[in-house]
Order: structure tokens, then C-alpha cells, then sequence
């Protein structure tokens, strides 16, 4: 009796064996999904981006919401040339993070202890197709690997399509062509340069400030978009995404 008691004792595991053993289980499941999503990551390169977390949010929470998903050629130049003077100018030159911008907002946050954002349209893309509003310091940082990763994967062009197809304008409205049809009465392929820059000029609260119609500070900051879209068209800095041959044959000149 005694000996069968003692051999009991030995087969026991003992308390740190089954953390050890729970913590190479968590391991290989965090494995795992690192893999799982990264492999859905580079099926987004071809195929359309079926939601995000945000939408499921909302019918989860019995919200409705809208959306159509096109293609880029099937969305107006002026629009990306909007989005991008409005939120991000550097958008053909960085590789999904701008680290200068980065640097100059940490600096002003210092300085005057103000909040001044620096996410990339290419982070945007990623928190919007990856991950959720808040989260923290977490959330960042996948949202920051996650858009160097995508920026390599699917290039620009891809990454501009994705953002438009997935950013919300507002009471529900996700994407360009939704926004378009919603605000405008017409298809996104269509918008005219003012309208391009009415739809960007909301975009950091699209909740608050109105389209239909807009007000005063809207109209205005539209009205200063559009002398910044005509900067960016004229500089080139919309190429990578409006005419990407030219862009890659700058390119190939500015490494020689």
C-alpha cells in the first residue's frame, strides 16, 4: 500500500510542470494565429477585405451599416489625391511608417504637451483591417508591424484601394463608394475635386463634422485641401498610387 502510495506521488506533476506545460500551449496557439492572420494578410493582396472588427462591432451591437467594395480604378483620382493631402503627404516616399513625422509629433507632444497624431494612411489601412478602435500601446504596435508588413506585401496601390474600401465616413457609411452614393448621390468614380475634398476634410471626425451639408470650418478646410491636392499632384506625391510607372522610374532615377 505503501509503495503503490509512493508511486502515485511520483507520476503527480508537479505545480511548475503544468505551468510549463500550459505556457507552451499558449505559445504554440499564439503561434498559430501569427501565422493564420499573416497568411489571411497576404490573401488581401488579391482578394477583397470581406469587414473588420468595426463592422462586426456595429451588428453585434444591432447597428446598421453601409458598404460597397470597388476597385481603385472605379474610385475618382481626386479623392486619392484628397486622402492623401489631408492625412498623409508622404505616402508614396515612407514603407508604412513615417518616422520623420513620427519623430516631429513625439517632439511637438513634449514641447507644448498637446497630442499630435502621425499615423500613416498605411496604419490607418492596418488598424482598420486587423484590429479595433483603442487598445493602447498593444494595439500599436500591431497596427505598426502590421503596416510595414502590408506596405511590402501589397505595395501602394493595394494599400490606397483597402483604405478606401474600408475607412468609415460616418453614421455607418464605410468606404468610398458608400460614402459617394450617401452623401452625394453618386458613384465614387465620379467625384468631382471639391467633393473629393469635402469627404477628406471630415475624415479625422467624421462623426462630428458634417458632408450633408457642411458647415463653415468644413467648407473651409476643404477649400485649403484643395490648394494642398493641387501641391501634391503637381509634386508627384500621389504617383505611387495615379500613375505608378512614372513613380517607379523616379525612383530607379533618385537611386542612381
Amino acid at each position: 500500500m505503501g509503495a503503490d502510495t509512493t508511486l502515485e506521488r511520483q507520476e503527480k506533476p508537479s505545480a511548475g510542470s503544468l505551468v510549463l506545460r500550459w505556457a507552451v500551449r499558449l505559445i504554440k496557439l499564439l503561434a498559430l494565429l501569427f501565422v493564420l492572420v499573416h497568411l489571411y494578410a497576404i490573401a488581401l493582396k488579391w482578394v477583397p477585405v470581406p469587414g473588420s472588427i468595426l463592422m462586426m462591432e456595429r451588428t453585434l451591437g444591432g447597428e446598421d451599416f453601409r458598404r460597397a467594395v470597388v476597385p481603385l480604378d472605379r474610385i475618382s483620382p481626386h479623392l486619392v489625391t484628397a486622402v492623401i493631402a489631408a492625412e498623409d503627404s508622404r505616402f508614396c516616399s515612407h514603407d508604412g511608417i513615417d518616422f520623420e513625422a513620427l519623430q516631429k509629433a513625439i517632439d511637438e507632444n513634449q514641447r507644448r504637451g498637446r497630442r499630435r497624431g502621425a499615423s500613416t494612411i498605411t496604419q490607418q489601412t492596418a488598424k482598420n483591417v486587423f484590429f479595433w478602435n483603442g487598445g493602447g500601446y498593444a494595439r500599436k504596435a500591431g497596427e505598426a508591424w502590421f503596416a510595414l508588413f502590408i506596405d511590402g506585401m501589397w505595395g501602394k496601390r493595394r494599400v490606397m484601394e483597402n483604405y478606401l474600401n474600408t475607412i468609415e465616413w460616418g453614421d455607418g457609411i464605410f468606404g468610398a463608394e458608400a460614402a459617394a452614393r450617401v452623401r452625394f448621390g453618386k458613384r465614387a468614380a465620379d467625384l468631382t475635386q471639391y467633393e473629393a475634398a469635402l469627404l477628406a476634410a471630415v475624415l479625422p471626425n467624421p462623426h462630428e463634422w458634417r458632408v450633408d451639408p457642411p458647415g463653415p470650418y468644413v467648407r473651409g478646410r476643404a477649400s485649403t485641401l484643395q490648394a494642398r491636392m493641387r501641391v501634391v499632384s503637381n509634386e508627384g506625391l500621389d504617383d505611387c498610387v495615379l500613375e505608378p510607372a512614372k513613380w517607379a522610374e523616379s525612383q530607379k532615377a533618385a537611386a542612381k
